[in-house]
């Protein structure tokens, strides 16, 4: 007697694989019927019904379109028994999309695997193919969570980043092992990367769109933090030098800094170095800004922790700090 075949939604929201030349260059052209019938070859492992969410290029995904994915997959996941869900997304906020995805729903019952390529499907040498592949298999594999799959790898949808603008192995998993990888062996889960799924499945879409994010440089003035707090924002991600290095002399940003969390604006930071984090402990600036209220945002990605802010203000907590750290699905290290 044949297994049933494994039933896997497709949400299609545009992005680099589903573009078509046009006269402005590339645009998202091809639908999620289209997608389909470009797989004609895995179709046959795979019970695959499509949905379109948006034809966009990722560029333009906005807060609002998260809420609107995480809606419909809540609701699609309520309502049908899918065994796990395809999103294909371009690659310039696929981390993003990813992240808060992994935040918005919670204990979520089967893989919500996010995918896209390099070049369009219907491009000669695309990677759309065997993108696609990898996803479809992780989405069977029955293991929970939010996931990137891209070039043959698996990763947690916290812990993805973009690292590269053109070559296929754009994403790559930041401060934690990946969650898979795909071989001639086949599908092979990584259990130890893999947190634990517990609890019932719940939608939590609500957020803030007013989280501003700010890479230090030489030379920046404090004043920029005073105006975002005046225009509005109601968090800040800062990008800190190395371990957690910010300026106190000349330009003290750690004073100017600490006024706003004095006056309850969360502000978490994160290291520019891609890998290794922050640590705000070592240095004098970094104890300095500890003492100021600053939250040490340690292994996390740049992306994880903004869409961790944007989604933590939006529950509206009693406790700001304690959601922020709190894991929701592999996204920081525990402290060391």
């Amino acid at each position: 007697m044949s297994q049933a075949k494994k039933r896997i939604l497709l949400l299609c929201a545009g992005g680099t694989i589903a573009c078509r030349p046009s006269q402005g260059g590339l645009a998202p052209a091809l639908d999620s019927q289209a997608l389909l019938e470009h797989l004609s070859t895995m179709t046959a492992a795979y019970d695959i019904c499509p949905l379109d969410l948006f034809s966009l290029d990722s560029s333009n995904i906005q807060p609002e379109h998260w809420q609107t994915a995480a809606r419909c997959i809540h609701e699609e996941l309520q309502n049908h028994p899918w065994d796990g869900v395809v999103m294909t997304h371009g690659t310039d906020t696929m981390a993003y999309t990813a992240a808060m995805l992994s935040y918005m729903l919670e204990n979520p019952p089967v893989p919500i695997v996010l995918t896209g390529s390099q070049l369009p499907l219907e491009h000669a040498l695309t990677d759309g193919y065997e993108n696609l592949r990898c996803a479809f298999a992780m989405a069977a594999s029955g293991v929970p969570g939010v996931f990137i799959a891209f070039q043959h790898r698996i990763i947690l949808g916290t812990r993805a980043v973009k690292t590269r603008s053109s070559r296929f192995d754009a994403f790559e998993s930041v401060n934690a092992p990946l969650a898979g990888t795909v071989s001639a062996a086949g599908l092979r889960l990584n259990p130890g990367a893999l947190p634990e799924i517990k609890g019932e499945f719940a939608l939590k879409a609500d957020l803030s769109d007013r989280v501003f994010l700010v890479k230090l440089t030489p030379g920046i003035r404090p004043e920029i933090f005073q105006w975002l707090a005046d225009t509005g924002y109601r968090g800040i991600v800062i990008e800190t030098f190395g371990a957690g290095g910010m300026a106190f002399l000349r330009r003290n940003l750690v004073e100017c800094l600490g006024k706003l969390t004095a006056r309850g604006i969360p502000v978490a930071a994160v290291s520019q170095c891609l890998y290794d984090g922050s640590d705000l402990s070592i240095y004098e600036s970094g104890r300095m800004a500890l003492q100021n209220g600053i939250w040490d945002a340690r292994d996390m990605t740049t992306e994880a922790a903004v869409t961790k802010m944007m989604w933590c203000l939006g529950q509206q907590p009693q406790d700001l700090r304690s959601l922020f750290f709190t894991p929701r699905f592999g996204e920081i290290s525990p402290e060391r």
